[in-house]
């Protein structure tokens, strides 16, 4: 039995972690020799379907007597890193019992599910779980002949949804607006940087909906419990990555406290962390655009971008937009120098080895004097720097800055931006590494790149940043 099992039922080709998961679904058949698997296809809130695994049958729950309560479970294309989602599947004589653990549709909400994390997340514990949970509160109850007749009505739009999640044409009206209309934005990690960034998402009024999603263990801290008492309309605190749903822009934010020894342990328990998150959340808002604040940037970004398989164009880096910004505020209103301003961005790697560049549209191009001209902004450019240095990037700046992109793509501005993208093409880079580069954004994220002036040094600079990021990565266990 066993063997057919792992023969006929062993995750297909999109399934990313094929071993981890034939194992968990060996131990469920073992554990539970009633559920039957199969592949079918769900469809998600936005309409998209996929090719997944699910089992379905009955598990034991004593309440006063024993029942059997026939439960239908969807194991994610990102097994075991992101939770299952469970349903109830009533026969024709049974009435949900709608409660704290169960909606109205027989979808399945459990502690377990919120709190999912691999390694001790499992699908047995899960079911375990359930089975605790139902015998607290049990899900169904029987119905007379008559409700039976009224719920073969109900059972034929829960199997449409639990086919998949839910009814595209019967989506709720808010505000004479479906609900996928809303600009909802979700902030993951409630540390200073995130509640910052949904401070500064919130005061731009840019969202009609900001959820902060604390993926922590333990109980609320200092910042998310000022949030709750004093109620910022629009505002949403939770745990559960399901309320993240229908998200167009996933701010990043989270970043390991772990006791690493080396800058590349730091890095790699971000990595460890990204991957239980990333998942979950690419999985219920799977058009939205990723904005990383994560540090390094540039090596979440990438992360994020391997692990989610978005689009490059829906996954940036904040990068160096708040640096660029405050650069051109400096040339314009500090050194009077507002034509060099129009044109000039800081890019490359955050930190140290950023460095000032202008578009190839630059006014140089018509000066009569051309290298005097270069020579006078090259100086105008390092007195710039050199004041830029001494601005650090306090959890409240950054906030601003990312709410500055938010803005741009919320909106669909077509505004230039310096934010993290993928940099494999430009300059004569072959690596699949992310640097700021000057990019046009939008709704889809990066839509178009802009030419920088050829410039042998800048060049230069950006191939040893990409060459040492890339080098960095090749170290990591994704």
């Amino acid at each position: 039995e066993t063997f057919f099992f792992v023969d006929f039922f062993s995750p297909p080709s999109q399934y990313k972690f094929r071993d981890l998961t034939t194992e968990e679904l060996k131990d469920v058949s073992k554990t539970y020799p009633n559920f039957t698997f199969s592949m079918n296809t769900y469809t998600f809130k936005d309409g998209s379907q996929k090719d997944l695994l699910n089992f379905s049958g009955t598990v034991p729950v004593k309440y006063g007597n024993s029942y059997n309560i026939p439960i239908q479970v969807w194991i994610l294309d990102s097994h075991p890193f992101a939770p299952p989602i469970c349903f109830l599947k009533p026969t024709a004589n049974m009435g949900i019992s709608v409660g704290k653990h169960v909606d109205a549709r027989g979808r399945i909400y459990l502690p377990y599910l919120q709190n999912w994390s691999h390694p001790k997340s499992t699908v047995i514990g899960l079911i375990k779980e359930m089975i605790a949970k139902f015998e607290e509160e049990l899900p169904l109850y029987s119905l007379s002949s008559s409700d039976a007749a009224r719920q073969s009505e109900l059972l034929s739009y829960i199997a449409k949804i639990t086919e998949g999640e839910t009814d595209m044409k019967s989506r709720s009206k808010i505000g004479g607006r479906s609900e996928g209309c809303f600009n909802k934005i979700t902030v993951v990690g409630a540390g200073d940087l995130g509640i910052a960034c949904v401070l500064a998402v919130a005061a731009k009024g840019v969202a009609d909906k900001v959820i902060l999603l604390d993926p922590s263990e333990g109980a609320a801290k200092g910042g998310t419990m000022d949030l709750e008492i004093f109620a910022l309309p629009n505002v949403e605190i939770s745990k559960d990555f399901s309320a993240s749903a229908d998200s167009k822009v996933v701010v990043l934010t989270v970043n390991s406290l772990g006791n690493a020894q080396t800058y590349l342990d730091v890095i790699q328990s971000n990595v460890d962390l990204f991957r239980g998150i990333i998942p979950a959340v690419s999985h219920y808002s799977q058009n939205a655009v990723f904005l990383v604040a994560s540090h390094p940037v540039e090596v979440m970004t990438y992360v994020s971008w391997k692990l989610s398989a978005f689009p490059k164009s829906r996954v940036i880096g904040v990068g160096a937009n708040l640096d660029s910004e405050r650069f051109q505020y400096i040339l314009t209103n500090l050194l009077k120098a507002e034509v060099l301003a129009r044109d000039a961005w800081v890019i490359g790697e955050q930190g140290e080895d950023k460095v000032p560049s202008w578009a190839s549209c630059n006014l140089v191009a018509n000066q009569t004097d051309g290298v005097a001209a270069r020579n006078t902004r090259e100086k105008v450019a390092n007195r710039a720097m050199e004041v830029l240095k001494g601005k650090g990037q306090r959890s409240w700046s950054v906030g601003l800055s990312v709410a500055d992109l938010t803005d741009s793509i919320l909106k669909d501005k077509r505004k230039v931006h310096s934010v993290s993208t993928l940099a494999k093409g430009c300059c004569n880079i072959n690596s699949e590494v992310f640097l700021s580069l000057p990019c046009i954004l939008g709704t889809s994220g990066v839509i178009e790149m802009v030419k920088l002036e050829e410039d042998p040094l800048v060049q230069e600079k950006l191939q040893s940043s990409a060459g040492s990021i890339h080098d960095l990565q090749q170290q990591l266990k994704l």
